[in-house]
């Protein structure tokens, strides 16, 4: 656990290193990572945000005026694909095994493996916000592997889910990959990366905290008048 906590708040080092080490077999690393963090739900502890965030950094050209190591376009085209790819598969595997788990019947390994306190809380998340989850989900740790899954396994029809899984996995990438590419070079974000990564993680919440405070401050529906007798 030590080891996974270091690689996450060192996620920029890290990922230099791969990039050094494999080159352009790096695009393959980072797809393999998101997919399975988005599609398969039961590997919530990937790294989502700060690993674009990282990754963006390395489209930016450098002080010096040297060329990132990573293509920006061809970056977030595969990042987006790798998002789009995996909630669509998670929705499936919802579809299929999602409601006999939620009868409490288990689906082999699968059902042993999940979590179901994140499972519970990303039910309540979509049942929350229904089509909105889908994207508001994707910005917020544990609950993106969760939400495709549970959308999956409350029968949410698919050609409406396509829209939000699209919309949400080009807002997500774009924004996280783009803020890389656009302050990553920073030296301050250079020298305190561990604090980017709490900050990205901050962020991540903010869309939900924002929808929560609107829910509770609309106004509820004025009831019907009743007939006076």
């Amino acid at each position: 656990m030590g080891d996974l906590l270091h690689m996450l708040l060192n996620i920029n080092e890290t990922l230099k290193s791969v990039i050094d080490a494999h080159g352009p077999w790096v695009y393959g690393t980072l797809f393999a990572i998101i997919f399975a963090e988005t599609g398969l739900v039961v590997m919530p502890f990937l790294p989502g945000d700060s690993l674009l965030f990282a990754a963006g950094i390395y489209t930016a050209a450098d002080a010096s005026g040297e060329p990132g190591k990573l293509n920006l376009w061809l970056l977030m085209f595969v990042l987006i694909v790798a998002a789009i790819l995996g909630d669509a598969v998670n929705y499936h595997i919802g579809k299929w095994a999602g409601p006999k788990i939620f009868r409490g019947e288990g689906v082999g390994l699968l059902g042993k493996l999940l979590n179901r306190k994140h499972l519970a809380r990303a039910s309540a998340f979509y049942e929350r916000y229904g089509g909105k989850a889908v994207v508001l989900g994707r910005f917020v740790p544990i609950v993106r592997t969760f939400v495709p899954f549970v959308a999956g396994a409350g029968a949410m029809d698919y050609a409406r889910f396509v829209w939000f899984n699209i919309f949400g996995a080009v807002l997500w990438v774009g924004i996280c990959v783009l803020a890389g590419h656009f302050f990553g070079q920073i030296d301050w974000v250079k020298k305190h990366f561990e604090l980017v990564v709490v900050g990205i993680i901050v962020v991540s919440v903010i869309p939900i905290v924002i929808e929560v405070l609107l829910a509770k401050f609309r106004k509820p529906a004025p009831a019907a008048a009743g007939t006076n007798h």
